[in-house]
């Protein structure tokens, strides 16, 4: 009898393993710009993981010379630079096919830690309650009772136009409106490692 039970106990674990991870990867939103702020901190789909990267680092601390960066937008890495040595390496998310990153040579030329975009983002009802989520003020229109409430871009670097680089949601490809979404502990490092006047290099 127990040689019977065991194996079926053994199915039915499997079994439930096998729906679970079916429903992570069926959670998925690909091909929509998300920002991490659409998601309650608890429930942030399996397949959307935030800042699941392994090539995020930084070595600069005891380099000294000029900064300067480098986005490549076909490995989605930025490349921050001291005096021509390599003091780091973030994971980007950037453009997607509708909102390239504009490609080029630039300068920062504006830095606001506690920047929030004042075109996507949630209708939050008076409590600051998401009523709709990952909005466009462009196309959508409020609820009654509700207010624009713009998607957090902490640690902003402007450097093209409304582009810049700021801490964001990364799913493993290019998915923003334009902008360079990094890992919100890498944003903080490069935004402290920068000034005004920064080179920045986009290229393809």
């Amino acid at each position: 009898m127990s040689q019977l039970v065991v194996p079926q106990v053994i199915r039915l674990l499997l079994l439930s393993t096998l729906v679970l991870l079916a429903s992570c990867q069926s959670g998925g939103t690909r091909g929509q710009t998300q920002y991490l702020e659409a998601f309650a901190s608890n429930t942030v789909p399996h397949s959307a993981m935030y800042n699941a990267d392994q090539v995020s680092y930084w070595d600069g601390d005891g380099i000294g010379g000029a900064a300067s960066i480098v986005i490549d937008l076909s490995d989605q890495k930025a490349y921050f630079h001291k005096g021509g040595t390599l003091a780091g390496v973030s994971a980007l998310s950037t453009g997607d096919e509708k909102h390239a990153t504009k490609t080029g040579n630039f300068k920062i030329f504006e830095k606001d830690q506690w920047h929030k975009s004042n075109l996507y983002g949630d209708f939050v009802d008076g409590a600051g309650t998401v009523v709709m989520a990952n909005i466009d003020v462009t196309k959508d229109k409020p609820p009654a009772g509700t207010r624009f409430e713009g998607s957090k871009m902490h640690h902003f670097m402007r450097f093209s136009g409304g582009i810049g680089m700021h801490e964001g949601f990364l799913p493993g490809y290019p998915a923003s409106h334009g902008c360079v979404r990094m890992p919100p502990h890498m944003a903080a490092i490069f935004y402290n490692n920068v000034a005004k006047g920064t080179p920045v290099t986009v290229r393809p």
